[in-house]
């Protein structure tokens, strides 16, 4: 069940899993960890305007309690979602019955739905995108190992799909990890723009909390480890960005695997895979599987990266439906970029050889 936040459903069936999965991008993806982000937001947000004076430390303090071991009601959430079209409405009140009355203003003080979501989006993207980055690295290493171990031998270079000019293995390999070690650049970079803090208020202004708004914002954005920024509801760009570099790691992974499928293909085989898939007819198929797995996830990103731009037009102080259209977008192209980079990983450790002759 998801929640009307930021990320949907995973790639395909069950079936699919053992193909397409990745369990440890799923657990992040999930409506647990939305919720829990969430939360983690409202408590930072009640210390925040409490230590500015807009609400007691004590109510603080009981809004943490009260967050504390939460377990939300997904089916009353989903309701509220059908209803709503946002989880907050729903989340809030089943978080206003385990909070003192007394206390009630300390929750989501100041604050609008999109501030909650948005915010707890970025907390999450910030930890699935380390994750990115370590298994690009890990990426790295495994292609540095392979250029190591067969670099020298030789290997036809082909353009236009046909035989061109005698290379070697090394420089085919290295079509594939430069652009490994450009993504990781291009990530870093990317980040200072998209770790911000999102808090507005209902129409961006912070109205709720006056001339001392940007301190509230300020002290937020420090306890939550984020950017402090003016609001972003309407500039979505930073995320447009993401969705590009999302993309693009789909699509220089999608390389590999298309050359990688070439390989396989050309008699005599350029490339040698342990573990390929076998066919229910032709015992005689050895099927590179992860390769054609690496092809399809590039074309479905592809097809992804136009919606995540008609997601940039917002209507005034926030559209609905560029809202929702992002949330249908974004996770899969998350879900489709963890699973290009776990196939790639089983992919490059079922090479047991590379390189053939220079003839023909």
């Amino acid at each position: 069940m998801e929640t009307g936040g930021a990320f949907g459903a995973g790639l395909g069936s069950p079936l699919l899993a053992g193909l397409l999965g990745d369990a440890e991008l799923a657990a992040m993806l999930g409506a647990d960890a939305e919720i829990a982000a969430i939360l983690q937001f409202e408590v930072a947000l009640a210390r925040a305007a409490a230590a500015e004076g807009f609400v007691t430390d004590a109510a603080a303090l009981a809004l943490a309690d009260a967050c504390s071991g939460f377990r939300a009601d997904h089916e009353a959430l989903a309701a509220g979602v059908a209803r709503d079209g946002v989880v907050m409405p729903a989340l809030l009140a089943q978080l206003r019955q385990r909070l003192p009355a007394a206390h009630h203003s300390a929750l989501h003080v100041g604050a609008t739905s999109q501030d909650a979501i948005d915010t707890a989006l970025i907390l999450r993207l910030r930890s699935v995108l380390e994750i990115f980055e370590h298994r690009l690295h890990g990426l790295a290493a495994r292609l540095d190992d392979l250029a190591t171990r067969f670099g020298t031998r030789p290997l036809m270079a082909r353009t236009r799909m046909q035989a061109a000019l005698p290379t070697n293995v090394a420089h085919r390999i290295n079509a594939w990890s430069r652009p490994v070690h450009d993504l990781r650049q291009n990530l870093n970079a990317l980040l200072p723009q998209l770790l911000r803090l999102q808090l507005g208020g209902p129409v961006g202004t912070l109205d709720a909390f006056g001339p001392r708004g940007p301190a509230v914002r300020r002290r937020l954005a420090a306890a939550l480890g984020l950017a402090d920024a003016p609001q972003w509801h309407t500039d979505r760009g930073a995320l447009a960005d993401l969705a590009h570099w999302l993309s693009r790691l789909c699509g220089s992974l999608g390389k590999l695997g298309t050359d990688v499928a070439l390989m396989a293909q050309n008699q005599p085989a350029e490339i040698a895979l342990s573990g390929s898939g076998g066919s229910s007819s032709m015992p005689h198929k050895a099927n590179p599987v992860r390769a054609e797995v690496l092809v399809a996830l590039a074309k479905y990103a592809a097809t992804l990266l136009p919606a995540m731009h008609h997601a940039l037009l917002h209507e005034q102080e926030r559209s609905g439906a560029a809202w929702t259209l992002e949330w249908l977008a974004l996770p899969q192209l998350l879900q489709a970029a963890g699973s290009s980079l776990c196939s790639t990983r089983v992919l490059l450790g079922q090479v047991e050889w590379l390189g053939t002759s220079t003839d023909g």
